[in-house]
């Protein structure tokens, strides 16, 4: 009697928890793209002043400052961190091209579903700093959805959102041994 051997295909390379339930994971790259879009449109919108929350005359494109409005408004209203927003608008316009980079960088890496892990930490640190700059809040005392979407960022990070309609599984082979820029 020969004995032949049957392959064994390999192990799904998804959670098991992706196989049963794809939709979610669909939803989750979706929800990165539109974040994405976000980023990327608030850059926009400071850059060439299109209207939406920045008037053409404040553009960054006509000398105005993407973020002293924001800044100065929170200083004004009375924000415990005063000092700090001072400190950061007394280093425009360094302030403004981090700012704005981090808008694009962040925009683009969600909308490609490339570096996640950095657009996600980063997002999420410059949510953070928004929520903070929002101080004293206005209509819930405790949190406003700017705390909301660096929590959703951080779990885009852990569950791999740039896997899912997103080039993430291409780009996690390119960068292969680098965990941090997936």
């Amino acid at each position: 009697m020969s004995t032949t051997r049957v392959p064994v295909p390999p192990a799904s390379t998804r959670p098991a928890d992706e196989a049963r339930r794809p939709w979610g994971y669909t939803v989750l790259g979706v929800t990165r793209l539109l974040l994405g879009f976000t980023f990327a449109w608030a850059f926009l919108d400071k850059l060439f002043g299109l209207g939406f929350s920045t008037p053409s005359e404040r553009a960054w494109l006509q000398g105005g400052s993407p973020t002293s409005g924001f800044l100065g408004g929170s200083i004004e209203a009375g924000n415990p961190f005063a000092g700090f927003w001072e400190f950061w608008l007394r280093l425009n316009p360094f302030t403004d091209i981090l700012f704005m980079g981090g808008l694009l960088g962040i925009g683009l890496a969600l909308l490609l579903g490339i570096g996640t892990r950095v657009a996600a930490a980063s997002g999420a640190a410059m949510y953070l700093l928004m929520y903070l700059a929002a101080f004293p809040m206005v209509t819930n005392p405790l949190f406003d959805d700017h705390l909301i979407m660096a929590v959703l960022l951080i779990a885009m990070a852990g569950l791999a959102a740039g896997d899912h309609v997103g080039l993430g599984r291409r780009w996690r082979r390119l960068v292969a041994g680098n965990p941090f820029l997936i």
